[in-house]
């Protein structure tokens, strides 16, 4: 009989951490750790935050009697690490530290595998990342941005991207590696993929690119934004706020709940409606123009994230575009479940993992 295999699964976002337990495929407990703003707001780095957000993930254990030491994989969602092809990756040191010091980007997602590599060292036991945000895949042609000095770089949800394809893929009787889709991670971060037989090979950057999202501006007028960092009211780390948390659906209508703005619109909000159908607008230009990098022939488009909910959003998103090919909507992101699949593939030898040093 083949072992039942243990293993513990963590997300880390903004505000919250995501961690389950699983017995094989099954989630037998899970929970989300949220914390309040002003939490978190007394931190300096996001390393000052590991001890608070390693002792929720260890009370949550104790919580389910659950001893750190019956586990046999710790897998986390990835952070912007060095740019590599999608796959299993070990954590290590050195991945910590470009994590934690924003070598390639800062993202709260680099506390997830740091805390991995804490627990393992406790008792010994691998933590390993799967398709990380920094998965690069792209072909040269997507690199190119228009100045040498600045190259186009990957950086996308890839973890729930590649699951909700592999799920497209399933429904149409295929494996992933045999279709070419769009993939929309619609979320607090939007990214924009095109697969084209199971690579991500161009996308729109989470951080930098794309539409306005609940939180993010998105791609915004250079000149306009150049001006506005050489205006002198705000400093590097206030415009970067503006652009990755106080941006989009938050700049705009002071809250970044798609469910607010939802309710606001049917309560007749004419600046809400805009605002909303504006980011649905945005995402379906950049779903066009990644049909294009497929040069047309694609097998479908496929709409997914926690915004997927919104049926107000994806169907006014596939009004748009499904005269380019069929609309797969999977809501939510279910990337817990995407993690355990990818731990239990290494635990059984079914996929190797790859060094990160």
């Amino acid at each position: 009989m083949d072992k039942e295999f243990l293993l513990l699964a963590i997300n880390v976002g903004s505000t919250s951490t995501k961690v389950a337990f699983f017995r094989g495929e099954q989630a037998v407990a899970q929970d989300n750790i949220v914390y309040r703003g002003e939490d978190l707001s007394r931190f300096s780095s996001l390393a000052e935050q590991l001890p608070l957000r390693e002792e929720g993930v260890l009370k949550f254990l104790e919580k389910n009697g659950i001893g750190l030491e019956e586990i046999d994989i710790v897998v986390s969602r990835g952070g912007l690490g060095r740019p590599a092809p999608a796959g299993a990756y070990r954590v290590d040191d050195t991945m910590r530290r470009d994590l934690l010091e924003g070598v390639y980007g800062t993202h709260p997602s680099a506390l997830g595998p740091s805390m991995a590599l804490d627990f393992s060292k406790k008792i010994g036991m691998p933590s390993i990342v799967i398709d990380p945000p920094s998965t690069d895949e792209f072909e040269p042609l997507a690199r190119i941005s228009g100045i040498p000095e600045i190259e186009r770089k990957s950086g996308l949800h890839a973890l729930n991207q590649k699951m909700a394809a592999r799920r497209c893929a399933a429904g149409l009787g295929k494996k992933y590696e045999e279709i070419d889709v769009v993939v929309a991670h619609l979320g607090g971060g939007i990214t924009i993929g095109a697969h084209r037989k199971g690579r991500v090979v161009d996308c729109t950057h989470g951080l930098a690119e794309g539409p306005f999202t609940p939180e993010r501006a998105g791609a915004l007028p250079t000149m306009d934004l150049l001006d506005l960092a050489l205006s002198g009211t705000m400093d590097r780390k206030q415009l970067q706020g503006r652009l990755v948390g106080k941006g989009g659906l938050a700049a705009y209508l002071g809250t970044t709940d798609a469910r607010v703005v939802e309710e606001r619109i049917r309560g007749g909000d004419e600046k809400a409606g805009l605002v909303f159908e504006a980011m649905a607008y945005q995402a379906a230009k950049d779903i066009g123009a990644m049909s294009t990098v497929l040069a047309g022939r694609i097998d479908g488009i496929v709409l997914t994230g926690g915004l997927a909910h919104s049926e107000m959003l994806t169907g006014r998103i596939g009004e748009r575009v499904r005269f380019i090919a069929p609309v797969f909507v999977y809501p939510g992101e279910d990337e817990m479940t995407a993690l355990a699949e990818g731990g239990l593939r290494v635990l059984r030898n079914e996929e190797d993992v790859k060094p990160y040093s």
